[in-house]
């Protein structure tokens, strides 16, 4: 068969999944090991029709996936991949621009920032703020704390108890300390008694992990500024949220933030991975990436290259589904969506409120929510394991205070009214 023939079953696929994935489990109904014992243990000698890669992929590898596409996926952060930028990624691998230097791939280079510059300009930040694209908010956060240790020349990560496992991972691969500082009733960083001379960065949230709690952001950026302290803003989930003005009150502060990393392929519908990293201080960054072998200097003396600013030489054509997204949603489409995700968690939380033998576990500013029944840890995580397994949803936990705690993430631009209610129906079933 012709490329064009495969791409179009390839498509049909795609279009049938999406249409589909509703109706199947959401939590994978396998073991661990069943999908490769099902696969040849050695690669093939001859070679294979697409159509025989279509059929193990609806035969063997599709009952081990854990449907993040699915409306009742609702652990971690959940997410969903839009058409646009699915199809965006299709024509990004078709091209298999290489983004080394400008001159390697200038449309690549120049949609990356152009796209960056948008998503700025949605979020209200000012024109002083540029962006580019890394894989995950873990890079992100990476990318900026080597930042923070060359231009302090400091050791020390401060963070609070409810910030990304991410940081405490990025210090031990540096080589740096983490020092985590409490939090108050509400989750958030307290900032009495903050120490940072000695600091190279303060990580501050902008939506923990946990719970999506605001750190005191104007605050820390007071006790960084009086400390020649860099702050760096985790905004991976809850800065999609500022598309919608009614939510700013979570970003005051963060103009005086030196980096900010905000996740395009969390709730901005756009397929993993597009982790936008932004940032006041190119500067710092360009002293502390750039490295220009002989083989890589080219004759455009005065061409952006983005790798000067990143850990990663080679990048992919990442903003073309960032671009098709935008393009194809538009930012109302995609304020919509953030407030119907906002607006389903709401109503999800009064159920727990009114519900008697239930109690909420923290607040909810964006579209999570964490509750848990009345009764033991080892109760509440029964109850986690028999609805996962069910196939009905699929939901994530933390730890509150000590507590065993569920968190049902609202993110999927699919999810309705109806299957908020079944997910509630079933909690209270397997509960």
């Amino acid at each position: 068969m012709s490329f064009r023939d495969d791409g179009h079953k390839a498509v049909d696929w795609a279009a049938d999944y999406l249409e589909r994935v509703g109706d199947l489990p959401v939590f994978a109904q396998v073991t661990p090991g069943d999908i490769r014992a099902r696969l040849p243990q050695s690669p093939p000698e001859e070679a294979e029709s697409f159509d025989a890669v279509l059929r193990d992929l609806d035969e063997i590898i599709l009952p081990g996936v854990t449907h993040w596409q699915s409306p009742r996926f609702f652990a971690y952060f959940a997410v969903s991949a839009g058409g646009p930028g699915i199809l965006a990624e299709l024509l990004a691998a078709t091209l298999n621009s290489v983004g080394v230097l400008w001159r390697t791939a200038p449309a690549s280079t120049e949609l990356e920032l152009l796209t960056c510059d948008w998503v700025r300009q949605l979020l209200g930040l000012s024109g002083e703020w540029r962006g580019h694209i890394e894989e995950t908010a873990s890079q992100s956060t990476l990318a900026a704390l080597m930042v923070a240790r060359r231009t302090t020349g400091r050791n020390v990560i401060v963070c609070s108890d409810q910030a990304h496992s991410s940081i405490e991972k990025g210090a031990r691969m540096l080589g740096m300390e983490t020092r985590k500082v409490p939090t108050d009733s509400e989750f958030r960083m307290v900032t009495d008694g903050l120490e940072l001379d000695d600091a190279a960065a303060v990580v501050a949230a902008v939506g923990t992990t946990s719970t999506t709690s605001v750190d005191p952001v104007a605050e820390i950026a007071d006790r960084c500024a009086a400390a020649g302290t860099w702050l760096h803003v985790d905004a991976a989930y809850a800065g999609s949220a500022m598309v919608c003005p009614e939510f700013r009150w979570a970003f005051e502060g963060v103009h005086r933030a030196d980096s900010l990393v905000v996740n395009a392929h969390k709730w901005l519908y756009v397929p993993m991975d597009c982790s936008l990293l932004f940032t006041r201080r190119p500067e710092a960054f360009r002293a502390t990436f750039s490295l220009v072998p002989e083989y890589l200097r080219a004759a455009e003396q005065d061409a952006f290259n983005i790798s000067e600013y990143s850990p990663s030489l080679g990048r992919r054509f990442r903003s073309l589904k960032l671009w098709a997204t935008l393009r194809c949603y538009g930012a109302e489409g995609l304020r919509a969506r953030i407030r119907e995700a906002i607006r389903l968690a709401a109503l999800f939380e009064g159920w727990v409120r009114d519900e008697p033998g239930w109690e909420l576990c923290a607040p909810r500013p964006f579209s999570v929510v964490c509750f848990r029944k009345e009764g033991s840890d080892e109760e509440n995580e029964a109850i986690v394991d028999r609805v996962n397994a069910s196939g009905e949803i699929f939901i994530s936990h933390t730890k509150l205070n000590g507590r065993y705690v569920l968190r049902l993430a609202i993110g999927n631009e699919h999810s309705t009214e109806d299957d908020i209610r079944r997910a509630w129906d079933a909690l209270r079933d397997f509960g």
